[in-house]
């Protein structure tokens, strides 16, 4: 697997740009190693720039590989240690080691696409560049580990200061950066992230349902299930509203959902809730088209991927009004306060009973979400590539 070549006959057939060459370093564990949140995020990166700007070349640097995580692997240059290296060993690598092996390669550009640089990259010479996608654990410190926040202080503060341009994932994101990190605003770009392009195709919806024995009506929550993303307060709503539509909830679960099996019980609505986890991407699409509404109703994030995936996928929405949300919903989503239950309530109510309301924002959904769209997502990145190495 590792040092994969590149096949410039690939590059003739697909390549229809004028766009100078640039040979492109990338840290790629999470694309191979992580199946939500941030995995995502680096695989719809990494896809878009092959398929829309193929004439480069792409030297993706991880830890671990794992085969057929990416579309077109073959296209990339994959550097990795030793399989027979011990985990301690290869985190030794990517940590000490991986600029020596960047700068040893002579890449024009190097892209962070998980909030971190490995140690040492601004003696390098070589630019780079590093997104950040939220300062929770800074802003929200009660949610995370002691050890964890020290950790992720560390990576955070080092890649802000060793960066030649920073990209924030919303202007959320960029606020907190200036506000916690003292980083310069001129040093920010915002560019919000792309959604898979999965979700803006039509499923075979009926194998889904059957699949996961999914009710006719249901309200989708998607996200790890855990305090931040607020998740019982649609219980509550439901309710206090009396209303029996079963609830799907998909993401991993943490401790939080103690709290959730103990409200369940108590209110004794076994029946009304579906806790799903570990569901692929086209599942996941189809399940989102399925389903009569989608609420993302979280007390904060640095943008809110589900509340776009819903939209592509024709699910109207309800998310908060509060930190990035009403930034990444624009003006086709309810937004309520996450923490006023009567307010979550008549907006479930409402989507429910008034259809003629409910297409109109179905349609507004769809517009919105077509500027999350892989092409222009990457246009916007390989301009500030440019821009970068001049």
């Amino acid at each position: 697997m590792e040092g994969w070549g590149i096949n410039p006959a690939f590059f003739v057939i697909l390549d229809r740009s004028n766009q100078p060459i640039m040979k492109l370093g990338y840290d790629a564990k999470r694309a191979f190693l992580n199946t939500s949140g941030l995995g995502n995020y680096s695989r719809n990166t990494l896809n878009g720039l092959i398929k829309y700007f193929p004439k480069n070349t792409y030297s993706l640097f991880t830890t671990e590989v794992k085969v057929a995580m990416l579309k077109q692997q073959e296209a990339f240059e994959i550097v990795a240690p030793p399989r027979k290296l011990s985990g301690l060993k290869k985190t030794i690598w990517r940590n000490f080691k991986l600029s020596g092996e960047i700068k040893s390669r002579q890449i024009d550009l190097y892209h962070g696409l998980s909030n971190e640089l490995p140690r040492g990259i601004h003696k390098t010479g070589i630019p780079a560049l590093v997104t950040i996608h939220d300062l929770i654990f800074l802003r929200y410190p009660e949610f995370y580990k002691f050890f964890d926040r020290l950790i992720y202080r560390y990576k955070v503060r080092y890649a802000c200061k060793a960066a030649t341009k920073i990209i924030a994932i919303s202007e959320q994101t960029k606020a907190d950066i200036v506000e916690f990190t003292g980083t310069s605003p001129d040093k920010i770009e915002v560019i919000h992230q792309a959604i898979s392009p999965l979700f803006f195709e039509k499923v075979d919806t009926s194998k889904i349902k059957e699949k996961y024995r999914l009710p006719d009506q249901f309200i989708l929550a998607v996200g790890t299930i855990e305090e931040r993303k607020n998740q019982l307060s649609i219980l509550k709503a439901l309710q206090a509203k009396n209303l029996d539509i079963p609830l799907v909830m998909i993401g991993n679960p943490t401790s939080y959902c103690n709290d959730i099996h103990k409200y369940v019980a108590a209110q004794k609505i076994q029946k009304q809730v579906i806790i799903l986890k570990n569901i692929p991407e086209k599942d996941l699409a189809g399940i989102y088209q399925l389903a009569t509404l989608s609420i993302y109703i979280s007390v904060f994030e640095g943008f809110g991927l589900p509340v776009i995936e819903a939209m592509a996928s024709g699910c109207p929405v309800i998310t908060s009004n509060v930190s990035c949300l009403p930034e990444t919903a624009g003006d086709a989503a309810i937004l309520c306060s996450p923490g006023n239950i009567e307010e979550l309530g008549n907006s479930i109510q409402k989507l429910i009973s008034d259809d003629y309301f409910r297409s109109q924002l179905i349609e507004k959904g769809r517009l919105r979400a077509n500027e999350f769209q892989t092409g222009k997502y990457v246009e916007k990145l390989v301009k500030l590539y440019q821009k970068i190495v001049g």
